[in-house]
């Protein structure tokens, strides 16, 4: 038994994932080619993107959103996740970066899954509820623009399903969002973001210390 959540180092994650990291060799391979770019840290880590798939099956999904793809390891574990007939929408401006994720997609044979939409995410968000998507979601995992969290959350209420859930990146933020000393934009958009989901009645709520912290809203 421990009040707190344990410190992780080297030693002990490691050991984390030898037991219990499964990741098929498609993933594992997008994975590593991601870690030689320029901007490989806008990639989830292999704990958090097998933690969204086991989200994605324990809610059953069958309609996904992903704001923010980067080279697609995230949608990759999200629709390996999905039925056969499950469907991923995925958001994105960077043609460069998609590519990438498409290579893998169609390597993984998920690429039927997924539907890449390259514009403004909160473009894609309003078409689908003109569209008449409202509440037609299982599930939305967040990881795009910090200064557009809020906008993001407002958007994907809508789309959401009653009992489907919300996963939101990056809201500990380096540890960065705890220093009220920091104002920094990004910092305090993070800020910002987490009171504001956190005050939000509609929602049960969960941050968890996973990668750079990952918090969950499940729509009530």
């Amino acid at each position: 038994m421990t009040r707190e959540t344990m410190n992780l180092d080297d030693k002990v994650y490691n050991y984390l994932l030898s037991v219990s990291l499964r990741e098929s060799d498609v993933l594992r391979q997008l994975r590593e080619e991601t870690a030689s770019h320029e901007r490989a840290g806008l990639q989830i880590s292999a704990d958090e993107g097998q933690f969204l798939a086991f989200l994605v099956k324990m809610l059953n999904a069958k309609n996904i959103i992903e704001i923010g793809v980067f080279t697609g390891y995230s949608s990759l574990w999200m629709a390996e996740a999905l039925p056969a007939d499950g469907k991923l929408i995925a958001c994105d401006v960077n043609e460069d970066f998609t590519r990438v994720a498409e290579k893998y997609w169609r390597m993984a044979e998920v690429d039927h899954k997924i539907e890449l939409k390259l514009a403004p995410a909160l473009e894609t968000l309003d078409n689908l509820l003109e569209s008449g998507a409202e509440c037609c979601f299982d599930f939305i995992f967040i990881d795009a623009l910090k200064v557009e969290y809020i906008d993001y959350f407002k958007r994907s209420m809508k789309l959401l399903r009653q009992g489907g859930v919300m996963a939101v990146d990056n809201t500990l933020w380096h540890g960065k969002a705890a220093d009220p000393s920091d104002e920094d934009k990004l910092t305090v958009a993070i800020r910002r973001f987490n009171v504001f989901a956190y005050e939000n009645p509609h929602v049960d709520i969960s941050l968890i210390p996973l990668g750079d912290g990952l918090t969950l809203c499940r729509k009530r």
